[in-house]
């Protein structure tokens, strides 16, 4: 019989692409999203790619009752991939408490009503920013965790506390923590990729919204930090890699592989990339030219950081495999599909 997997913001963009592989891999999927900052639409992109249309619950988590109600609607219930947050750190800064009460509150109704419905376990969607700026780079996962540089990091950092504390407890469950670096591109298919509502906050979908012509200029926050070129660098990791991280960790959790209660990978490629390096990769990818201008720093931001990803590679045995290139290709591959369905 197929494992049921709950995906919490499985319409948003890493949610939809590890719906793609949990299927893929044969499990199935109940979704849940609130459609704050994505469409319905996903649902046909993943039908498209899979053959198989998900259950989908439209749900704010925040809302208790309605979460219980969600268990019962769909019983049975293995495991849980927790997605479904707000992201966008410069966001935080101007609005913590939406932060504090999107990030954390839903986190608290899913452990809180996991024992009563028999969830075995649950991945939760963390961050690079717990580490805050690393004394040491690569980052592993021993690396000490900084006070937060915006709420979204702390938020981050606060739901793992509560994870590891519940579980200190004696919750009846697992949790698998994986520390995202930053992902980027879309399905090879072009059939789901990023797209957020309004302005993007992310880098590439406003880069690739630039070089389509929807926004005037990219703006590049800071050239003046201690950097080869200036510009902060970050470790980029293709969507699709990251998602397929997602379904060896429910394996691990959901079987027998994993005799600890919790553990943290860290995922990312190893590699540290600029802002003015990864939009010139862009134009040598895709021969598309992207206007961009050089503003102050942006509060929250971390001047380096990239990944250590030795322990997910021998733990998991998951390891990044699309490079930069092919990776930014297909994020404009998404944008020109976008235009094509008349999207922006």
């Amino acid at each position: 019989m197929k494992k049921k997997i709950l995906v919490t913001g499985g319409i948003g963009y890493i949610g939809s692409h590890t719906v793609v592989e949990l299927q893929n891999a044969g499990y199935e999927v109940v979704i849940v999203d609130d459609l704050s900052n994505s469409t319905i639409e996903v649902l046909d992109g993943i039908e498209k790619i899979t053959g198989i249309r998900p259950p989908f619950v439209k749900l704010d988590l925040k809302d208790k009752e309605g979460v219980g109600r969600l268990f019962e609607a769909h019983a049975g219930i293995n495991g849980i991939i927790h997605f479904a947050a707000s992201k966008a750190v410069g966001e935080s800064v101007q609005q913590p408490l939406k932060y504090y009460r999107n990030n954390i509150v839903t986190l608290l109704n899913l452990l809180d009503l996991m024992p009563s419905n028999g969830v075995q376990g649950i991945v939760f969607s963390s961050s690079c920013t717990v580490y805050g700026q690393p004394d040491i780079l690569p980052v592993t996962e021993e690396a000490p965790i900084k006070p937060a540089l915006s709420p979204y990091g702390n938020t981050k950092q606060i739901n793992e506390e509560i994870i590891r504390d519940t579980l200190h407890a004696g919750a009846p469950f697992k949790s698998i923590i994986l520390r995202y670096f930053n992902p980027i591109g879309a399905h090879p298919s072009a059939e789901i990729g990023e797209l957020p509502n309004g302005v993007p906050q992310n880098l590439i979908p406003y880069l690739t919204q630039t070089a389509i012509g929807i926004r005037k200029e990219l703006s590049v926050f800071g050239d003046d930090y201690n950097t080869p070129d200036g510009s902060c660098i970050r470790d980029y990791i293709n969507v699709v890699d990251l998602a397929k991280a997602h379904v060896v960790a429910i394996d691990r959790m959901l079987g027998s592989k994993s005799g600890e209660n919790l553990e943290i990978f860290n995922l990312g490629t190893g590699n540290g990339v600029s802002v003015l390096e990864l939009i010139h990769g862009f134009e040598k990818a895709t021969g598309v030219k992207v206007p961009h201008k050089i503003v102050g720093r942006r509060e929250g931001d971390i001047e380096k950081v990239w990944a250590n990803p030795e322990h997910a590679n021998k733990v998991l045995g998951w390891t990044a495999k699309e490079s930069l290139e092919d990776t930014l290709a297909s994020a404009w591959k998404w944008q020109l599909k976008l235009r094509e369905r008349g999207i922006q």
